[in-house]
């Protein structure tokens, strides 16, 4: 724990959150003590999740959109659930998406009198160098638009971006949520270490620059290089932060994205800082760099259709009239790594919740009174494009004007989505997204996890997951609260978000609490209390 002015003591605010628990809790939700003893049983003493995890992350990461690792990690999730007896799993298309991208083979070098290998990684839908090239480094954002314009390009690789500012993380790189941030989420109060994230923030800088880079780039489309090199706004010590190429716009106002058929797209990497720092120097010292490059890749000519996982376990006699529950996560990563905490580790304990609930029911001999379905999305990193053609295609469609829903008969049906897309930390509590109404029903349901740390209840949204696919339609959705650990300090979307970055205690309580609330959504009288219906376009917040 930092330390702050006025610390608040962990067990402190777990008693807390239990004071305010009890008394809603005994104003009628009931808790199913005997679910609970099995699922804590086989959730966090005979658990499998990071089985599941290496099945995931080290036989079929990463697991970019569109790619073939993806499906076949999709197949294998599909068999999975049908081994674990579960039912109508489905694997529903969508799309299309774009064109499928592997990267088959890259290495970077500096050559010359003071050869040095280098750390970098190729952006997604990059196309592939003709064998391996040798050309000189220009430093695009240290010259003027002038400058730039004069200069030849097409056999050089340009740098795009000034030197980044490194410092040393006195601080630790992990984190856990500590009793005053809990404790400020839960009564919407400012903590006090608002202060010194606030201070962190400037670490990065992600803003800073952007207009520069886009003239750069509007430059480039004339005047092309061979390839393009950045390095991140955060990262250090080697770990790269690396998503998609950017493709050149077809016109002043015209965007295009790189994983379009036909898209016009530079071969692009980023560079680790510390080494991208080092060029910027030797370059402003008057010394020139050549690098040898070799990138080969393999990508689709045309757009492919792309598909979510989904399984059930059929309810008795609630699901007759097709009333469901729904748990989820997003099954789809970037290219480096091997998409562990973002978010093989979230799909490992869904489908470990899953295969709980199953032994749930072959221990009790209790089905769950509605279904509960597992859902595993694509396409998420795009902009949580799997779960929102899945509600569309199920839930709530846009009128042909666009200016209304079309509600589908599964809308009425569904009680809610709980989703868990944060890293590998353990889950803390709830986001209630403004439904004040499921606060009491929350806080009873975490009660009987208050020993695992799990207590809060916060009245605020969280975007960025596919929990938002299912709030802007009205229905239900639901992110966790979860630990920070080193997710955006090491780990998301980075070269090091690798299997042995997860911990395993904390995802063990998190299929244990999400099997939890999945069976007491599944097993309570009503279904869970609904916000007013948002307007039109409500469903399209996207991560900021």
């Amino acid at each position: 724990m930092l330390p702050t002015e006025r610390t608040v003591p962990r067990l402190a605010v777990l008693a807390l959150c239990a004071a305010f628990a009890g008394p809603l809790a005994a104003q009628g939700e009931a808790i199913d003590a005997k679910a609970i003893e099995i699922l804590r049983r086989h959730g966090l003493e005979q658990s499998q999740v990071m089985d599941h995890l290496s099945w995931i992350c080290d036989v079929h990461g990463p697991r970019l959109t569109g790619s073939t690792n993806l499906a076949r990690a999709q197949d294998w999730a599909a068999q999975t659930f049908r081994d674990w007896g579960l039912v109508n799993v489905a694997l529903p298309e969508w799309g299309p998406f774009g064109r499928s991208w592997q990267l088959d083979e890259f290495s970077m070098r500096v050559v010359g009198e003071n050869p040095a290998l280098l750390l970098a990684w190729p952006k997604a839908w990059s196309p592939s160098l003709d064998g391996e090239v040798e050309a000189e480094l220009v430093n695009a954002d240290a010259l003027t638009a002038d400058e730039l314009a004069a200069l030849d390009l097409r056999d050089k690789i340009v740098m795009l971006e000034s030197p980044r500012a490194v410092s040393e993380w006195f601080d630790g790189t992990a984190q856990r949520f500590d009793a005053e941030r809990l404790w400020s989420m839960a009564t919407g109060a400012t903590p006090a270490s608002a202060t010194r994230e606030a201070a962190q923030a400037t670490r990065t800088d992600f803003r800073a620059g952007f207009q520069k880079r886009q003239a750069i780039m509007n430059l480039l489309r004339t005047n092309r290089p061979l390839m393009l090199l950045d390095r991140s706004s955060k990262g250090d010590y080697g770990t790269i932060f690396v998503q998609g190429a950017s493709a050149m716009a077809r016109g002043e106002n015209e965007r295009a994205r790189a994983q379009d058929p036909g898209a016009d797209v530079i071969p692009q990497a980023t560079l680790a800082v510390e080494q991208y720092n080092r060029l910027c120097r030797l370059l402003a010292k008057g010394i020139r760099v050549k690098l040898a490059v070799r990138l080969r890749t393999t990508m689709s000519a045309e757009a492919r259709m792309e598909r979510n996982v989904v399984a059930e376990l059929r309810g008795s006699d609630l699901a007759i009239g097709d009333q469901v529950v729904m748990l989820g996560a997003h099954f789809d990563s970037w290219q480096s790594g091997t998409g562990a905490t973002d978010h093989g580790c979230g799909s490992a304990v869904v489908m470990e919740a899953m295969r709980l609930l199953a032994k749930l029911v072959e221990e009790s001999g209790t089905k769950p009174r509605r279904t509960i379905r597992a859902a595993l999305w694509s396409g998420e990193e795009q902009g949580l494009l799997g779960s929102r053609a899945w509600v569309q295609q199920n839930l709530a469609a846009l009128s042909e004007d666009g200016q209304s829903r079309i509600l589908k008969p599964e809308h009425a049906k569904l009680s809610g989505y709980f989703n868990l897309d944060n890293g590998t930390g353990r889950i803390r509590g709830v986001y209630l997204q403004g439904n004040e109404a499921v606060a009491p029903i929350f806080r009873a349901w975490l009660a009987p996890f208050h020993d695992l740390e799990a207590a809060t209840i916060t009245s605020s949204d969280t975007g960025g997951t596919d929990h938002l696919s299912f709030d802007g339609v009205g229905v239900p959705g639901f992110q966790f609260i979860q630990d920070p650990v080193a997710y955006d300090t090491r780990t998301h979307h980075s070269n090091m978000d690798v299997w042995d970055h997860a911990v395993k205690s904390d995802l063990e309580q998190a299929a244990t609490i999400m099997a939890a609330f999945a069976w007491h959504a599944a097993q309570r009288d009503g279904m869970l209390p609904r916000k007013p219906m948002p307007p039109v376009g409500g469903d399209r917040r996207r991560r900021q």
